[in-house]
């Protein structure tokens, strides 16, 4: 095929002027019936590009009877059938098919489209029948009995290609996007947009536990979503040096090489592991090049930039660095509040959102940590009856890390037993816990959400710190001696018969040191 550029060159050779009139010895008819046939190649290869990034209805609908009409400069002009057509490719496919343009040359900065309705019953237009272009190809899944993969057999005596299985949980919508995170996200979007476009190979780089793990596994849940005729292949770093050392004992190379260059998307986590392992990396080098010039989408991650890849080969680092590569950073102290709020989601468990703030505001390791912490404050809530406090959450981020020094909270100096003893440290306990504030306990208000609380309060202070009714009255405002009495009488008959008010009164209890 001409290239579109170079034959433009070429006509430019020539003035003209009107509708293809040549002034310089090329007749009008061999202009007329030269230029839409190189149109129409160049349209033939953009939509043999673009057919494995789109669904077969919507291709089969919409790019039916399609041509390039004209090239104008950097512009090009796409003639369409029908409004319908005009509507959905401008607003739903512009940017793929300006993708795919500026692969054949960046130059290209538009595409625009005009209806022509003439084009699917006139052959000068060039318009393509997308029908011809369809082959459909079978992909049978099956998952390995007893182990975490699947197997995926494509097209006819094609090899069978054995992939670890994507966690359905990661994808691109749980992913909580913050201020530093943004590029990734970005471009792993774009990525499962259009496999094997402009960002290839993308590669992730950032520290243990921030989410490089979970984008890698979403973009092929995503691809996997919406492209299921595509054949994805993830795989750790360790687990492809162990599949080259088994092949080459086995002598199954052939079979080893088949099953890793026959896929759409290779996804490749903690490739920093192939140092040091030369058939490994000999072997990746070679995978690489081949699913690269086949325009195959490669995602890789690693705990650091190509260029600190030690023990690594040269060529390959090269080969890392020549796509995208965008670092992953530790969210900060707002977009670690989002994270935990996800997985309370996800979890289906009730947390004060101070005592996430405490979290995020004291676990600034990874993520993973973050996640690790939020598991074991619902395991004692769940396994202890007990709704999460700072102070529970204290003992546990300490009992996690010892040498970790807990902001907001004095663990070694409160965590002793019998640590409250006034009747304002009760105060401050009981409005944490029931989240009211505490003029709101020391006021008037009758409502039930408020006089528990309070009532709840007078009781502890008298069974716990043994006031009397009149000082407890003079805590609360000058209340009556009375009043604190039919308040402590009132909590300690609905210990008798409210589960809830002796999950709360124990938890409290617990809390003081009781």
């Amino acid at each position: 095929m001409i290239n579109m550029w170079s034959y433009k060159s070429f006509m430019g050779k020539f003035k003209t002027f009107g509708d293809g009139q040549c002034l310089e010895g090329l007749g009008h008819n061999f202009f007329k019936a030269f230029y839409p046939m190189e149109n129409r190649d160049l349209w033939l290869s953009i939509l043999d590009r673009l057919k494995p990034t789109i669904s077969k209805p919507h291709f089969l609908t919409w790019f039916q009877h399609t041509a390039i009409l004209r090239i104008e400069d950097v512009k090009v002009v796409v003639g369409v059938p029908s409004v319908y057509a005009h509507d959905w490719l401008k607003e739903k496919f512009s940017l793929k098919i300006l993708q795919a343009l500026q692969e054949q040359n960046p130059e290209v900065s538009e595409v625009v489209y005009e209806i022509n309705g003439n084009l699917p019953t006139d052959k000068s237009f060039g318009a393509v029948d997308v029908k011809e272009l369809i082959k459909d190809e079978e992909k049978k899944v099956r998952k390995v009995r007893n182990l975490n993969e699947v197997r995926v057999q494509r097209g006819f005596q094609q090899a069978e290609v054995t992939s670890q299985m994507l966690n359905s949980r990661y994808t691109l919508n749980s992913f909580v996007v913050g201020r530093d995170n943004r590029l990734p996200h970005a471009a792993a979007m774009a990525v499962s947009n259009m496999p094997g476009g402009i960002y290839n190979p993308l590669y992730i780089y950032g520290k243990v536990g921030i989410g490089k793990t979970h984008l890698i596994q979403a973009i092929g849940n995503e691809i996997m979503k919406y492209y299921p005729e595509k054949v994805i292949k993830y795989v750790t770093a360790e687990r492809f040096v162990t599949e080259v050392v088994e092949a080459i004992g086995k002598r199954y190379m052939q079979k080893f090489k088949d099953q890793y260059r026959n896929v759409d998307c290779f996804l490749v986590d903690d490739v920093q592991f192939f140092a040091r392992k030369d058939s490994s990396q000999q072997e990746f080098f070679h995978t690489f090049n081949e699913l690269y010039q086949g325009n195959k989408q490669i995602v890789i991650t690693s705990d650091r930039p190509p260029s600190e890849l030690d023990d690594l080969d040269e060529r390959l680092k090269s080969r890392f660095g020549m796509g995208m590569v965008v670092e992953l950073l530790m969210p900060d102290f707002e977009t670690k509040v989002a994270i935990l709020q996800q997985k309370c989601r996800e979890s289906q468990i009730l947390v004060d959102p101070e005592v996430l703030e405490f979290v995020a505001m004291n676990v600034n390791t990874n993520v993973r940590a973050l996640e690790g912490v939020l598991k074991q404050i619902a395991a004692e809530c769940q396994l202890f009856d007990r709704v999460p406090t700072i102070k529970m959450v204290a003992e546990i981020i300490k009992r996690m890390d010892k040498a970790h020094h807990i902001i907001g909270f004095d663990v070694e100096a409160k965590g002793a037993s019998g640590y409250i003893k006034t009747s304002e440290e009760v105060i401050n306990l009981v409005s944490e816990y029931y989240n009211v504030t505490k003029d709101e306990l020391m006021g008037s208000n009758r409502h039930m959400e408020i006089s528990t609380p309070r009532q709840v309060c007078m009781y502890l202070i008298k069974q716990e710190l043994n006031e009397s009714y009149e000082k407890i009255g003079s805590v609360f405002g000058g209340r009556n001696h009375t009043t604190v009495m039919h308040a402590c009488s009132k909590i300690a008959e609905d210990l008798k018969k409210n589960v809830r008010l002796v999950r709360d009164i124990n938890v409290i209890k617990k809390e003081m040191g009781m």
